[in-house]
């Protein structure tokens, strides 16, 4: 019993080596990867909470800054999540040290799992911090809390695997800034994050649903203001297919070494 406890705990060995590894990467320069989301996340809240918010209504019973604070909170634990995975990887292709990686016993999904959990651990810490900010602008009512907290947690989860995806497809470091500037910020942006895509014009309105950033954001606003343009169901269902996606389209990179051993 006792041998087979010590195979056990030495299977996973390798995996909880990455896994911290990873965490202390990112807390060893936390005035970057920690202070500097939430400052500008702060700057945000600043001007939709305390400045424009008292002139601008775009949703009845809520004040605009209750409105734009959920998704700016999911703004933060996106782009943080992304970048977490994408640079640290990304570097050890570039230096080459994926290579003693791909020699150790980690599994596959082990190798995800342990770049995955310290991507959502450092997404839903910046998170938590631009929500205990969000409270000197704003009270939100928190109508569905679990439900908020799940749509956070597979909001890190499915930019995770979105950020070992483009740090195995990226050719520089100019590619590799290309995901965030190009598709992830668009994304955020026509997301709803500032405006609900109920008061667009009907053409605009249904191209909307063609973004895939729309269901994560409407979903978690649902889950805090218990508003949203649609039912918290489709939403969650829509993340939850996406993060699958994508949670196999990495699985298939990384079980393949796929651009990683050259």
């Amino acid at each position: 019993m006792n041998q087979q406890s010590d195979n056990s705990f030495n299977s996973w060995l390798p995996f909880y080596t990455l896994l911290r590894k990873e965490i202390r990467r990112f807390l060893r320069v936390a005035s970057q990867t920690l202070v500097t989301p939430v400052i500008t996340a702060s700057l945000y809240l600043f001007i939709f909470g305390a400045t424009l918010g008292e002139r601008i209504s775009v949703l009845e019973g809520f004040s605009y800054a209750q409105f734009v604070i959920p998704g700016l909170i999911l703004m933060g634990v996106i782009n943080n999540s992304f970048s977490n995975v994408a640079s640290s990887l990304f570097m050890s292709r570039y230096l080459g040290s994926i290579v003693d990686l791909l020699v150790t016993p980690v599994t596959p999904t082990q190798f995800i799992m342990a770049y995955t959990l310290a991507a959502m651990l450092r997404g839903l810490a910046v998170g938590l911090v631009v929500w205990v900010i969000s409270c000197l602008f704003a009270t939100l009512p928190w109508a569905h809390p679990f439900a908020a907290i799940a749509m956070a947690c597979l909001a890190s989860f499915l930019f995770a695997q979105f950020g070992i995806i483009a740090a195995i497809h990226a050719d520089n470091f100019d590619s590799l800034s290309m995901y965030t500037n190009f598709i992830i910020l668009p994304l955020i942006y026509l997301g709803g994050v500032f405006y609900p895509i109920s008061i667009l014009p009907p053409l605009w309105a249904n191209l909307s649903h063609l973004n895939p950033l729309f269901y994560l954001i409407d979903g978690f606003r649902y889950a805090i203001l218990g508003v949203g343009d649609l039912s918290f169901v489709v939403s969650f269902c829509t993340v939850i297919a996406m993060a699958l996606g994508l949670f196999a389209w990495a699985a298939l990179l990384i079980g393949r070494s796929y651009r990683l051993r050259n």
